[in-house]
């Protein structure tokens, strides 16, 4: 927490040069909102995904730019996964979830702490590990990171993406060792370790959004974990194809606020074919607002997050080939028909 609060002291000092003034470095490009999304989402939080060296990369002050005047929360990137932050048993790297948690506090941001249980980017060495000794590790790995963070992060994504599209489990290797009593251990692991932190089921996994088996299985789980004290809140993660966004996402999210937890939109992007028609960029806007319009419709939906803040940056072209134009700014940070969408919902 010392070197926590020194890096953060550095980061304001930074401020005070072009990397963080808020105001546009590019003159006659400045943004001609209305409201940004942060004051138009209000109470509720506007959040984007950092990556720590986009944070530093002074050749594009556009990044922080926008990322100081329109977003008010923010989840790492990769900075606290597994692979990145235990590389190596028990040798733990926290540079680059430092630098987005300083980030985060000099710009009074909303931070949520991603992610300590995942079957994805684990670090190899785990990928050895069988029963106890697997146990032993997770509950370690939960620990020394929220240990290390507490008190910063609002809410924490303890376990992500538990079920396969038919409501079954995911055989992942928590699974296959520890049997589904993995999510519980989890869960008093972090309890433990920062009980004022808000704990999340991560994600309800891919095709959650809608209702049907996946979301039912979730909603099972954490109507389960809810009654045992262990769960605050589950994440809608929302990787949306272009009109393909869920009708009934305002109606599936009630149900879980109805058992008891908050929900948050926590990965929020929306692709199209490559180059973009004029009709999907239109469709996008769509989408993208009725998104925002489920948010605030519901109470306990506490925020938004979109995967990212530039579609120059997006995770979507190299992960999804022939497609791209995901987010709610451009290659040059120009904001699209889409963010006027999501304005005009979150102030209707």
């Amino acid at each position: 927490m010392v070197f926590l609060s020194w890096l953060a002291g550095a980061i304001s000092l930074l401020g005070s040069s072009s990397l963080y003034a808020v105001a546009s470095p590019v003159g006659s490009r400045a943004f001609s909102f209305p409201e940004t999304l942060k004051e138009a989402a209000y109470p509720r939080y506007f959040g984007n995904s950092l990556l720590s060296g986009h944070i530093l990369n002074m050749s594009d002050p556009l990044f922080d730019f926008t990322a100081i005047t329109q977003f008010s929360a923010a989840t790492p990137e990769n900075e606290m996964k597994w692979q990145v932050i235990e590389p190596y048993q028990n040798e733990f790297n926290f540079t680059g979830g430092d630098i987005v948690a300083a980030f985060a506090m000099v710009n009074n941001y909303t931070l949520r702490g991603h992610n300590l249980v995942w079957y994805s980017q684990l670090a190899p060495w785990v990928m050895n590990l069988t029963g106890t000794e697997l146990e032993s590790a997770m509950i370690n790995h939960i620990t020394v990171v929220m240990e290390h963070y507490k008190g910063i992060p609002y809410a924490w994504d303890v376990v992500n993406e538990p079920f396969n599209d038919d409501g079954t489990y995911r055989e992942d290797i928590f699974y296959n060792e520890l049997g589904p009593g993995y999510i519980e251990t989890a869960l008093r692991t972090a309890r433990a370790a920062d009980p004022h932190a808000k704990l999340y089921i991560y994600s309800i996994d891919y095709n959650i959004e809608w209702q049907g088996v996946k979301s039912d299985a979730m909603l099972s789980l954490a109507m389960n974990m809810t009654a045992l004290g262990l769960l605050d809140g589950v994440g809608f993660e929302s990787h949306f194809i272009v009109g393909e966004t869920p009708g009934d996402i305002q109606q599936n999210m009630e149900r879980f606020t109805a058992a008891g937890v908050e929900v948050a939109v926590t990965e929020l992007d929306i692709r199209m074919p490559t180059p973009p028609t004029e009709a999907n960029i239109m469709q996008q806007a769509t989408d993208y607002s009725t998104v925002a319009t489920a948010c605030k419709a519901v109470a306990k939906c506490v925020g938004i997050t979109t995967w990212g803040i530039t579609d120059m940056y997006s995770w979507v072209p190299s992960t999804f080939p022939g497609y791209g134009y995901a987010l709610l700014f451009d290659d040059y940070y120009q904001p699209k028909p889409a963010t006027n969408a999501t304005l005009a919902a979150l102030t209707a």
